[in-house]
């Protein structure tokens, strides 16, 4: 092996023996970084139970074959190739032999200790007749792509790929959340949207940032810009979950940043389900568990994992827990507020016609689990959706409760209506039917008129006593003044005066 020698022209570096090494400064502003014991930070565990750890999953790594366009590193007959107008941050962990490499006008390389390039006397007979290898464009690589990223409870579990499965939403990193990028890489993102992007603390190359003013400074810096791009800046606010139920990821604003990079499949279950925070419709169920203040988010989410899903017959079933927010909607038609609630969505691998089927049962064993030992977990009730079209309305400790719903629901209907009627009918836009008369009473006794045979009514003969002095004949000295006068109106009917018994014939 001999000494690595570059001569410089204004981008291109070719690789001779026996030749000082040299730089272009005003053209490739070329930079290297020792990596050192000194740049190495322990990793602070977090004390909160629902803390995350989001780890971004691409590199900028010299020896990642994934970077490269020929699949393959470059050995020492290659000739190795960055875009001219692309930045980008590229870290080297060993040594390499190279025939010759044409760098970007604005980039970095990272040389870890030991690290770096140099020729081979008479080639690599092992690398065959050489090849051009260019460097892979990792602009595109979004942070609000789920796919980019790796969620764990624990430090631990993300370095011994023990993975949480999450909802699109909360696939990216949340508010309370440590972001990681893995010690020994470098890494380009775009971090574009219409938000700042709040999170608990970064790591860095094994540096950790927990405050807002101290990444803001790296952010600034020749490493910072060339590793993060975009409009909306990293920010960090150092603070946790601290609500022993759990926090909602608070995503949703960006929602339309994450589904826009998620495809999603064609289904073929019966009747698909839309989680809260994920971007397709699946086939599988949906437990939604409503609690009190004493429940426990992770203490809930470890007894899911070693209950059920540690028995071999769920074994390909995964879970997403999450807390989330739902509208409150009476009749399903008026919204008049919000809930906060447990979310357990559940997917199995099956495929075709059965998908879900396997979710379902496990979605019934945990709404069986809820009713049994619900009160000592916290847990007030819970109900499932599956794909399949079943579902579960139970109330933990309700025997009855399609009943008490429909009676419930009934109810409200009907002071509904009448409520809406008496408004409308208030403010002019109903008017109340007429009712249908009565026969009058006159009516009635004209129609009393007629006999039983069609004639008139045979009423007797007129007593000329009792008849009206209007209606009677003249007849003169049949009625004489004084008899017409002695008829009056009392308050109980009429009175007359009856000759017979008038008090001047007794007085005779």
């Amino acid at each position: 092996m001999s000494q690595l020698g570059l001569s410089c022209d204004s981008r291109t570096v070719s690789v001779r023996p026996k030749v000082v090494l040299c730089f272009s400064v005003p053209l490739i502003p070329l930079k290297m970084a020792l990596r050192d014991n000194v740049l190495l930070f322990l990793c602070i565990l977090n004390p909160f139970a629902n803390a995350l750890y989001k780890q971004w999953i691409p590199d900028t790594n010299f020896e990642n074959a994934t970077n490269w366009d020929k699949g393959s590193v470059p050995c020492g007959n290659d000739q190795v190739v960055f875009l001219a107008q692309r930045k980008v941050s590229v870290y080297v962990e060993t040594s390499h032999t190279l025939t010759g490499m044409s760098l970007p006008v604005d980039g970095q390389l990272i040389l870890a200790s030991g690290s770096g390039f140099s020729v081979r006397e008479g080639g690599d007979p092992g690398c065959g007749t050489g090849v051009t290898a260019q460097f892979k464009d990792p602009e595109s690589l979004k942070w609000f792509d789920p796919s980019l990223w790796l969620a764990a409870t624990s430090i631990d579990d993300l370095h011994g790929g023990t993975y949480q499965f999450s909802v699109h939403e909360e696939s990216v990193p949340c508010q309370f959340d440590d972001v990681m990028f893995r010690e020994a890489t470098s890494f380009r993102v775009d971090v574009s949207c219409d938000h700042d992007v709040p999170v608990k603390s970064v790591s860095v190359l094994g540096k950790k940032f927990t405050s807002s003013s101290e990444f803001s400074q790296y952010l600034s810096s020749d490493f910072g810009r060339l590793q993060f791009h975009g409009s909306s800046p990293v920010r960090i606010i150092g603070s946790s979950c601290a609500d022993i139920t759990g926090c909602i990821c608070d995503n949703s604003k960006n929602r339309d940043e994450i589904c826009a990079n998620v495809k999603c499949d064609a289904l073929e279950c019966k009747k698909p389900l839309q989680p809260v925070g994920h971007c397709c419709d699946v086939c599988g169920a949906v437990v939604d568990v409503r609690f009190s203040s004493s429940f426990n988010f992770e203490s809930y989410r470890k007894r899911l994992l070693h209950y059920f899903l540690s028995l071999p017959k769920y074994k390909t079933v995964k879970m997403a827990m999450s807390k989330v927010s739902k509208e409150q909607s009476l009749l399903a038609l008026i919204p008049f507020g919000s809930t906060q609630e447990i979310q357990v969505l559940l997917l199995d691998g099956e495929t075709g016609q059965d998908a879900g089927n396997l979710a379902e049962s496990l979605a019934r064993e945990i709404v069986k689990d809820v009713h049994t030992h619900g009160s000592n977990l916290g847990i007030t009730s819970a109900d499932f959706q599956a794909s399949s079209g079943a579902s579960s309305g139970e109330i933990a400790g309700n025997s009855a409760p399609g009943v008490v719903v429909g009676a419930v629901l009934g109810s409200l209907i009907g002071l509904g209506l009448l409520a809406g009627v008496v408004l409308l009918y208030r403010r002019g836009f109903v008017t109340m039917p007429r009712m249908p008369s009565i026969p009058s009473f006159s009516k009635w006794r004209n129609s009393s008129d007629v006999g039983e045979l069609g004639g008139a009514l045979d009423r007797g003969y007129d007593n000329p006593m009792f008849d009206k002095p209007t209606l009677m004949p003249e007849v003169p000295g049949l009625y004489g003044t004084e008899m017409v006068n002695s008829v009056t109106l009392t308050q109980s009917g009429v009175h007359f005066v009856n000759p017979v018994y008038d008090e001047t014939d007794f007085n005779a």
